[in-house]
């Protein structure tokens, strides 16, 4: 509550609110919309590939957050955004599905550098006790919208088309605009640079692997993520071991979405309790559970293992993320936070392509355990240095309050 009270913060929730809704609603619509123009699987599914793509260019989209102030950068990506997607009123045919391929890709490389100036912009903008409240509320708003969006997307392309979800999605990037244009932040312009773009580029890897507490929070994170793509590439071969048709997954991933928003509600408290570390520690820990507990052939275990993995997976993903925004100079942030976001995400699509050949050869319930030891491994460091700042901070005590 004190988050949303705070008047920038309640206006930029609500700006995530409603552009989350229109972007969810144009993933899904964007597969239908292939699928039907061209009758292609691999080419629907290139959709969300085209979108996620430019986050592999991350430290050198992220560059750009730092050669300008934030707040306008964020203004003109979403009203380029809003420009850009009536285009999409003239993939009519199969021969011109390039054109949205193409949208997807500018879309996908304007979002990170937009979320590189958010992470820059938010950490001036909010105070930063309230840092880990923001990025978990701000979770939640991103994860209620997968639950909600791309329904709102599928009935909307199934009685109008695809033109008028891209009409949707860009009218929604106008409103997060004025949304945006409301908030009262004061920034100075940057100085100008006296290193080449690509010496800035690297300057943000460099800051992460130098520091001492965002290096092994930053490896956690991406470990995490690269075994969850791993045990995803389970899902299916999970659901055939119970009996179910593929429509099952459903309900798995609105339970997960559930799991997501219930931890972004809870983030803030939980990381004054426990700091970045611990957070992360619990979460990871929480999540190999959820592996194991997927392996185990029981509809009741399956259903309680996407409710714990939405609950956990979130944890170290956020934690990464506040600490980045405390941890680092203003003037270096955005290519720092683009960095970490690319290191955080990243591996997801590796883990699915090694899941995807282990799959048949080991079995996915011989995967899923050894999933949930890895994530065990990984979590063990954090809580060990968790544990051994505590004791830092109790020696400090004693000292200065001697008996």
């Amino acid at each position: 509550m004190r988050v949303l009270r705070d008047r920038d913060a309640g206006l930029y929730l609500t700006g995530v609110v409603i552009s989350g809704f229109g972007t969810s609603a144009l993933w899904l619509a964007s597969g239908i919309w292939v699928k039907d123009l061209t009758g292609s699987d691999g080419l629907a599914a290139l959709c969300l590939f085209a979108m996620w793509a430019p986050s592999l260019a991350g430290p050198l989209l992220g560059t750009l957050a730092d050669r300008t102030r934030r707040k306008p950068l964020l203004i003109r990506t979403n009203l380029a955004l809003a420009a850009l997607l009536p285009a999409l009123f003239a993939v009519d045919s199969a021969g011109r599905v390039w054109i949205l391929f193409a949208v997807l890709l500018v879309y996908g490389a304007a979002g990170v550098v937009h979320d590189a100036a958010e992470a820059a912009l938010i950490a001036s903008a909010v105070d930063k006790s309230l840092l880990g409240d923001f990025n978990g509320l701000r979770m939640t708003a991103n994860e209620s919208m997968k639950l909600i969006a791309p329904l709102a997307g599928a009935g909307l392309y199934a009685a109008y088309g695809g033109p008028f979800v891209a009409l949707l999605d860009a009218v929604t990037f106008v409103l997060a605009t004025l949304l945006y244009a409301c908030l009262r932040v004061h920034e100075s312009p940057p100085p100008p640079p006296k290193t080449s773009w690509r010496t800035r580029t690297a300057e943000g890897a460099a800051y992460l692997w130098r520091h001492e507490r965002l290096r092994p929070l930053v490896l956690a994170g991406g470990t995490t993520m690269l075994l969850s793509g791993l045990s995803a590439a389970t899902l299916y071969a999970v659901i055939e071991g119970l009996g179910h048709s593929p429509a099952y997954a459903g309900p798995l991933y609105v339970l997960q979405g559930v799991g997501s928003v219930a931890v972004g509600l809870a983030s803030g408290p939980l990381l004054r309790r426990l700091g970045e570390r611990g957070f992360a520690a619990y979460g990871i820990a929480l999540t190999g559970a959820a592996m194991a507990l997927r392996a185990v052939p029981a509809d009741l275990a399956v259903l309680g293992s996407a409710v714990a993995a939405g609950t956990g997976l979130p944890c170290v993903l956020i934690a990464g993320l506040t600490a980045v925004q405390r941890e680092t100079p203003q003037e270096m942030l955005g290519r720092t936070a683009a960095t970490a976001n690319t290191l955080l995400f990243a591996p997801t699509a590796i883990g699915l392509a090694v899941g995807a050949a282990l799959i048949e050869p080991v079995g996915h319930q011989v995967l899923l355990v050894g999933c949930a030891l890895a994530l065990l491994l990984t979590a063990l460091p954090l809580s060990q240095r968790r544990a051994s700042a505590s004791r830092t901070e109790s020696r400090s005590a004693s000292d200065a309050n001697p008996a």
